[in-house]
């Protein structure tokens, strides 16, 4: 079966349902992102505070606690489980678009690091490893670097007539 391009002879109706899908999908990620940026701060520092806590900080705005096991697991296991399905089927949408061979197993293989990277880095920053928070960082970054191409590609080839 040829999967490559597949996308453009989609009957209109699904390509409705494919693109809203993805605007609320969308949505649904960026509003996470917005969410990272007011409780960590996005840095370093943040990162650090807002797992490991910040009480010995006498300047800080805003007091942190270090999370307990508990949080720490509920965080990894539920942002892992969800990041995979969402991966999932944006990359299973990836696999049908018209796009280069190499291109394409990146943005559908590459998110599943990053997602490992992400949120078994706080785990392991958690735990000390504070080296972890640049990894965290930059598998952040590229997550939704290929989370918004892949996202972009998908509606861009809807678009697109047969």
């Amino acid at each position: 079966m040829q999967l490559n391009g597949l996308i453009t002879t989609l009957p209109k109706e699904l390509k409705l349902l494919i693109g809203i899908f993805l605007v609320v999908l969308s949505m649904g990620f960026f509003t996470g992102l917005l969410f990272v940026g007011e409780t960590s701060s996005a840095n370093p520092n943040g990162i650090e505070a807002h797992y490991l806590g910040n009480e010995n900080d006498e300047n800080a705005t805003v007091m942190h606690f270090k999370k307990s096991e508990r949080e720490m697991l509920t965080l990894v296991h539920n942002h892992i489980l969800s990041m995979s399905i969402i991966f999932f089927l944006l990359g299973s949408l990836v696999s049908i678009t018209k796009l280069n061979k190499k291109l394409k197993l990146f943005l559908m293989l590459e998110p599943f690091l990053s997602v490992v990277l992400t949120f078994g880095g706080l785990y392991l920053l958690w735990c000390g490893w504070l080296w972890m928070t640049y990894i965290v960082m930059f598998s952040g970054v590229l997550m939704t670097a290929t989370f918004t191409a892949s996202v972009v590609i998908v509606l861009k080839q809807l678009l697109q007539k047969k």
